[in-house]
């Protein structure tokens, strides 16, 4: 990355603002903005999220808002509710408190002499969740979004209930704002009122996950500030991205195709990170083309922000199995509209071990398949974020516990973008299933590249969310939707379909193990098909390099630590993958802090008893500085039985090595066919 510092506009920064809301709860801003905005108003650029202006988020902050302020705005770092420096207690994700307090800031925003009354929002993952809810609310002031790895639908496609199935990262995530929301303020900027705040905090945090589990269908409690349940209620601009490698590969297609107002989609071969940062590479100069965005919607610039194509998206090369990548091989496309009508499905026929050709007649033909509990240990994460390497391994070792189909080897190139489907004709022993579908790009030489993957609950597979129990060997149609993706194959490699009915630790496997029959005649793979041509390339002004302000110095007083390990005892027939994220102990020198994070996550089972999987994510949060010297300590544990989820967790909170405060949660709730 380039780092800049001769920018349009000399900037100052107030690191500590106090912004009322409707209640009198106070919200902690931190804002960048030119030296003349109060001679001359500037538009403001709002990012609302839980993660910690003062600390966590600082370094990456220093980056981008001193750097858009540079460029003619007022950037505004809001802590949410209950974190940070902001007073109150941050309960759950995507509240409506939250987006009413987020009016509430905009609202205040607008009122300031600096600024112009004109206001936009951007943001990554629960930032870019934010501007879009909010979006929908139709605040008066706010003129444009700009979101990157974001979801419209809360339920289906974030990290809760894939196709209807339960995550682990629903567990993780949990486990990761168990942490964060617990975490106290710094009396460096609220006094004293520092440990009252915190034993607020610590009094009246619950497990997420609780919540979480207790919603099993997608109800009102998804439905709330999931946009596609009215995509006409967002009225401004967006400029959307994501990544391939992201677990929120889906959501910039469907604004594209769904939302009536002037949009852009991006999405490259990168994980859940900006993509000026994005790995893997190649990066691009992301924050050129905000600051373009803002320019013209928050300015009324006729810069030529809305010209080129509606999606711009990197189409992917054929690359060996790894679970981390430098570089994705590949090149910039664009399509003019999205839908694309360049795109068409192309439906193959399977049958036994193959992936027909379109139009081949296919015998009716009993296909079945039992999957053991190790199909999955290779999957990666749901979301990548690349530390530790965390992408799908070769897919070899999971097929041998799969229904697979192969092609033949291509005698010409294939290039896919958008959603692959499979269509089932099916049928099961038991009443509760899944099926998880794998779509591989398989070399010469047998390595197989999990290129995407879809996953149903099949008592969900009417997609109400309304569950419907199986009746065995009753037969059924199904259609399960793959993540989005665009990828090349190249002559002499084989396109794979994957089927294996558990998909473990990626999602929480049924109660018990399941015979799937997939019945040849009535099933077939869909792709979407792209002319593999120049017609459908990327016209306009390409991408820049990437840029930046200098960021602030940190030093570290311990190092780094990362580990992603999948381990088995052929004793006991335990299988485990253990995920090490120790952040090290960070220095922040411009206000003497210490800051220390370390995230582990164990998912384990044993043999194929479906009773025996168990989940853990256990956080340690560390702050010091002087006599101030807190850390909390939180852990989740969730395993079940053939009928309910057991979880269990605790939050100690220690000053020195005094604890403070502690508390155990034990807790069961029933399953919901799932």
């Amino acid at each position: 990355m380039r780092f800049v510092t001769n920018l349009p506009h000399k900037t100052e920064e107030e690191e500590h603002v106090r912004i009322p809301v409707s209640d009198g709860t106070h919200l902690a801003a931190r804002i960048w903005r030119p030296v003349t905005a109060q001679e001359e108003p500037v538009p403001a650029v709002l990012e609302y999220i839980p993660y910690r202006k003062r600390d966590l988020t600082a370094v990456r902050d220093s980056m981008h808002h001193p750097y858009i302020a540079g460029h003619g705005y007022a950037c505004v770092r809001v802590d949410l509710r209950g974190t940070g420096e902001s007073e109150g207690v941050l309960a759950d994700e995507y509240l409506d408190l939250e987006q009413s307090d987020a009016e509430d800031v905009i609202a205040w925003l607008a009122e300031q002499p600096w600024c112009n009354g004109r206001v936009g929002m951007m943001g990554i993952s629960w930032g870019a969740f934010s501007a879009l809810q909010v979006a929908a609310r139709r605040p008066p002031n706010l003129d444009a979004i700009v979101i990157a790895s974001f979801t419209d639908d809360r339920y289906a496609d974030d990290m809760h209930y894939m196709g209807g199935c339960l995550l682990s990262d629903n567990l993780a995530e949990a486990g990761t704002m168990f942490a964060y929301s617990t975490c106290p303020p710094d009396p460096a900027l609220v006094g004293e009122r520092w440990r009252d705040m915190w034993l607020e905090r610590l009094e009246h945090t619950r497990p997420w996950a609780l919540e979480w589990l207790r919603h099993q269908r997608r109800d009102d409690y998804w439905r709330h500030a999931s946009v596609c349940e009215d995509y006409q209620s967002v009225q401004c601009p967006v400029l959307a991205s994501s990544g391939w490698a992201d677990g929120y590969s889906n959501a910039v297609t469907r604004l594209l195709a769904n939302l009536d107002v002037p949009r852009k989609g991006l999405v490259g071969p990168w994980s859940h990170k900006f993509p000026h940062l994005g790995q893997p590479g190649p990066a691009i100069g992301y924050l050129q083309e905000v600051v373009r965005w803002w320019d013209h919607w928050l300015k009324d610039e006729d810069n030529g922000a809305m010209d080129g194509p509606m999606l711009r998206t990197w189409m992917q090369e054929s690359v060996p199995p790894s679970t981390s990548y430098e570089e994705r091989p590949g090149r910039w496309v664009g399509e003019q509209t999205w839908p694309s009508p360049d795109i068409r499905p192309v439906s193959h026929p399977l049958s036994r071990h193959t992936v027909n050709p379109p139009g081949t007649t296919v015998g009716e033909e009993e296909l079945t398949v039992q999957s053991p509990l190790s199909v999955g240990q290779f999957a990666g994460k749901w979301a990548s974020y690349s530390a530790p390497p965390d992408l799908p391994y070769d897919q070899r070792e999971e097929d041998g516990g799969s229904l697979v189909f192969d092609t033949e080897a291509l005698t010409e190139r294939v290039e896919i973008l958008g959603t692959p489907t499979v269509e089932l004709e099916f049928s099961v022993n038991e009443p509760i299933a899944m099926v998880a579908a794998r779509l591989s790009d398989v070399a010469p030489d047998g390595s197989a590249t999990r290129v995407t993957y879809g996953l149903l609950n099949f008592t969900r597979r009417d997609g109400t969310g309304e569950p419907e129990p199986l009746e065995p060997g009753r037969r059924y149609r199904a259609t399960v939707q793959l993540n989005g993706v665009g990828q090349a194959f190249p002559p002499g490699h084989r396109i794979r379909l994957s089927l294996s009915t558990s998909y473990w630790p990626l999602a929480w496997p049924p109660p018990k193990p399941v015979l799937l029959s997939v019945y040849a005649g009535g099933s077939a793979l869909t792709l979407p098909v792209r002319p593999a041509s120049e017609e459908g390339e990327m016209r306009g002004k390409p991408f820049e390099e990437p840029e930046g302000t200098p960021p602030i110095e940190v030093s570290y007083k311990t190092p780094v630590d990362s580990r992603w390990e999948v381990r088995r005892d052929l004793v006991n027939y335990g299988s485990a993958l253990e995920i090490l994220k120790d952040a090290g102990t960070v220095h922040f020198e411009d206000i003497d802090l210490d800051v220390h994070r370390k995230a582990f996550e164990r998912y384990d089972s044993v043999a194929d008893d479906f009773e025996s999987p168990r989940g853990e994510s256990a956080w340690t949060m560390a702050f010091s500085r002087d006599e101030w010297d807190v850390r909390t300590e939180t852990r989740t544990v969730l395993t079940s039985t053939g009928t309910e989820f057991v979880l269990h967790a605790t939050l100690d909170g220690y000053e020195g090595d005094r604890r403070v405060f502690s508390r155990t949660w034990n807790e069961r709730v029933p399953r919901d066919f799932v």
